[in-house]
């Protein structure tokens, strides 16, 4: 199977991309998850510049890298999300921020998202991973009480707002997917049953599993890919370490800064967790995924140069390829 292992450039956007691919190159990766942020990839430009597209696409080559996954996680967020404030204006583009005007940054955010659907067509990318935002995060703790109503009007709401953005994808022979995450429309199991229902189970939607999210809400991330497998459309790697058993820290971390011990978990570098990593990477091969596997680096506790270079090792050594034929087939008298 040989499945590629990507870098996911999302926390690495505060370097040129070039130089980006130059250490992920150096490092053994195979290509980049490039996320559409810093100078990485503007979409806009992708859509309607034949020459940026093409620099990119050479700036890849030169250093034996390919891409596989776009990723516009920070844009996708803003498409449904109730309340728009600050922590928006931050993290999107200043052509989507706009005015600020809470409903006029979901409409510019979803023509966004249309555009990134065209953007990975043009570079020859089959899947855009990312966020949708949700209007009824904010209501997690069911209190003050919240109505059945209220719940159903935020997966309505998802699917009015997404459903034009997926058509699109369709268009153009892209698929989403989307990371399974807190402050998201899916984020653990049940609201990801509830959020395919919601969009009919249509096949432009799909998910980018990763586990780290999983385990510090007890999921079970194996079983989450068996009983998924047919809308795991990306995979990315990132580990999470629990440190909930001291009766002091809780998991939902406290509104403690990542890597304070007081928290009840963090992510950590691939294979530093609690990630059952061999048990996902045979279920993997057993489902038939054939895609990238992108490691998503993330670790307040170790020097980044050094963890993402020893994460692609130790996901090369363990995403191990399924076999050929059965081990017992070899008992057979013929």
């Amino acid at each position: 199977m040989a499945r590629p292992i990507t870098l996911f450039t999302g926390q690495w956007a505060d370097l040129p991309f070039e130089e980006v691919c130059r250490l992920a190159s150096a490092w053994g990766y195979d290509g980049l998850e490039i996320a559409c942020w810093g100078d990485h990839l503007d979409v806009r430009r992708v859509a309607d510049d034949d020459a940026y597209v093409q620099a990119k696409l050479d700036t890849l080559g030169e250093h034996g890298l390919k891409v596989w996954a776009i990723s516009n996680h920070l844009t996708g967020q803003a498409v449904c999300d109730d309340p728009i404030d600050h922590r928006h204006r931050d993290i999107l583009p200043a052509r989507v921020w706009g005015d600020g005007d809470p409903e006029g940054v979901r409409q510019r955010a979803a023509e966004e998202m249309k555009v990134t659907a065209r953007a990975a067509a043009r570079l020859g990318v089959s899947t855009v991973v990312g966020f949708t935002g949700s209007a009824i995060w904010k209501y997690v703790a069911m209190f003050p009480p919240v109505s059945e109503t209220v719940i159903d009007a935020g997966y309505t709401d998802f699917a009015d707002r997404w459903n034009p953005i997926l058509d699109v994808f369709d268009e153009v022979g892209v698929r989403f997917a989307h990371e399974v995450h807190p402050s998201e429309i899916a984020y653990d199991y049940w609201s990801t049953v509830r959020t395919l229902e919601a969009v009919g189970h249509r096949e432009a939607f799909g998910l980018n599993w990763d586990p780290s999210h999983m385990i510090w809400q007890d999921i079970d991330p194996v079983g989450f890919l068996w009983d998924f497998r047919d809308r795991i459309y990306h995979v990315d790697c990132k580990d999470t370490r629990r440190r909930t058993g001291n009766g002091r820290n809780g998991r939902l971390g406290s509104h403690l800064p990542w890597g304070d011990p007081r928290r009840g978990w963090d992510f950590v570098s691939t294979g530093h967790g609690d990630v059952p990593w061999e048990d996902c990477f045979r279920t993997l091969n057993r489902i038939g995924y054939e895609g990238p596997i992108s490691i998503e680096w993330e670790d307040a506790g170790m020097d980044r140069l050094s963890g993402a270079a020893e994460a692609v090792d130790y996901v090369r050594a363990h995403a191990f390829d399924a076999p050929d034929a059965a081990f017992d087939s070899a008992f057979g008298s013929d």
